[in-house]
């Protein structure tokens, strides 16, 4: 009987279910519209998606930075893929602001690629090489070492506002789900002010 009204349910409303079961998507997209909070874009992929910012949603924008600026004791992450000897090689490194930091700390798998990972973590040391610098990135109960060469692109993440979020500008959007009407809803974005996010 049970088993019944749940099935009978499921099918007289669809759309509950569904949204229940979907798992939060990061989109990378190109802000094609803006109309209010939300947000036509397109994404890397080349599908149009609609995306409706929330009330209150967090704002992150992205500048252009160098190896250079990345010091010890700065708290970054930084997309990498395995090198054979262990360590990772930097896709991109981003560099946090002090009020962001300890955000995400850890070393996870991201989908930047399909052998990406993402570490957030204190810059340790940085060691000179003739290729670039290895960092060491250190978290709670780990750490990893990160090769920065000519081609990881670094960012610094600073604070972002509805200004930025203009067409033509590229974009991250975290935790995004289908909202009541099919549109996505998000509370945080990251843009990119002079830079496309590289993340």
């Amino acid at each position: 009987m049970r088993i019944a009204l749940a099935l009978a349910l499921a099918l007289l409303f669809p759309s509950v279910s569904v949204a229940e079961d979907v798992a939060p998507q990061r989109i990378r997209a190109t802000i094609e519209s803006v109309d209010g909070r939300t947000l036509t874009l397109k994404t890397r992929a080349g599908e149009t998606r609609v995306l409706r910012l929330k009330e209150g949603a967090r704002i992150n924008a992205l500048v252009a930075a160098g190896i250079e600026d990345i010091h010890v004791g700065d708290f970054v992450g930084t997309a990498a893929e395995p090198a054979p000897d262990g360590s990772q090689v930097a896709i991109e490194v981003h560099i946090f602001p002090e009020a962001m930091r300890g955000s995400g700390a850890g070393f996870r798998p991201f989908d930047l690629t399909p052998k990406s990972t993402m570490t957030n973590g204190d810059v340790g040391t940085r060691v000179e090489g003739v290729d670039g610098p290895t960092l060491t990135l250190t978290y709670k109960d780990g750490e990893q070492k990160i090769k920065i060469t000519p081609k990881t692109v670094v960012v610094r993440i600073v604070p972002g506002e509805m200004a930025d979020l203009k067409a033509g500008a590229g974009v991250v959007a975290f935790g995004a789900v289908p909202g009541a009407d099919g549109a996505l809803e998000a509370g945080a974005i990251t843009v990119g002010r002079d830079v496309t996010p590289p993340m």
